[in-house]
């Protein structure tokens, strides 16, 4: 009886734990997709660069008047982070859930705790990507507003970047790291509940995830970073490949679409030119 009792008990903390890790979860995609929502708003009322081309040049990668190239880069990097939390937690938290599955002998406080670093260091792994991508487009674009031909053919570029982001989709790189955020840690294995091994396994997440979200990124960073509907868009495709009960073949089927959508996108660029 006393044993019953105990595990009840055991069954109602790990149950009211799981509740509470899902409410945090909601609030924290309700949160930082309101906060990129009014970022940018914020960005879109201001006019953005006409460029040879008929393209206009994102301001995500310009600084402001009176802005140091220091304070533009850590205001990219917070609009960055927030963004790619907006754009993750929705994937993430299946990952989460099967982490706390794989450490469910610990309690449910130490559980809390060792998730949120989990969280901390999947999303470290997107910060310095975010780091990484910010220099690259500051460059690219000083490059483009001294070069006119470049400028020029930056439309077709993009076409180019999306038609092969298509193309990733279909590769067995993208499967193999698809399958391991589907899955990993993998049904009936154990993890030690210890801090270390809670922050190596969020590394490992991010790595698989930036590199099976490589092609869906770089539409994005092609697109606009700033723009909301190809981040509702890449948000949603990263979303389905992940949950979807058949996810390869759903990223399959994205690659075969964006493959097309870059074609035209190049054709448009080629008649306009």
């Amino acid at each position: 009886m006393v044993v019953g009792a105990s595990a009840r008990l055991e069954i109602s903390r790990r149950a009211a734990s799981e509740r509470g890790f899902l409410a945090v979860s909601a609030l924290l995609f309700a949160a930082s997709a309101a906060v990129t929502i009014v970022w940018c708003g914020s960005m879109a009322a201001m006019d953005d660069m006409p460029m040879p081309g008929g393209w206009t040049m994102s301001m995500a990668w310009m600084r402001m008047p009176g802005q140091t190239w220091a304070g533009a880069a850590a205001s990219f990097l917070g609009m960055w982070i927030v963004m790619m939390v907006a754009m993750m937690v929705p994937s993430l938290v299946p990952m989460l859930r099967r982490y706390r599955e794989a450490v469910a002998s610990t309690d449910a406080t130490r559980l809390g705790r060792l998730t949120a670093l989990v969280g901390a260091g999947y999303f470290f792994v997107w910060t310095v990507f975010g780091m990484a991508a910010y220099p690259l487009g500051v460059a690219l674009a000083a490059i483009e507003m001294q070069r006119r031909a470049l400028a020029h053919a930056v439309p077709i570029a993009v076409g180019v970047v999306v038609v092969i982001a298509g193309f990733f989709q279909l590769t067995a790189w993208k499967a193999r790291h698809l399958a391991c955020c589907r899955e990993a840690p993998g049904r009936g294995r154990t993890l030690p509940a210890d801090a270390g091994t809670a922050w190596r396994h969020g590394l490992r997440l991010g790595l698989h995830c930036c590199q099976c979200c490589a092609g869906l990124i770089a539409i994005l960073l092609v697109l606009g970073v700033m723009d909301l509907r190809a981040m509702a868009v890449v948000a949603a495709a990263i979303t389905v490949e992940r949950l979807a009960p058949a996810g390869e073949p759903a990223a399959r089927a994205m690659g075969v679409v964006v493959v097309g959508a870059g074609l035209f996108v190049i054709a448009r660029a080629a008649a306009i030119g």
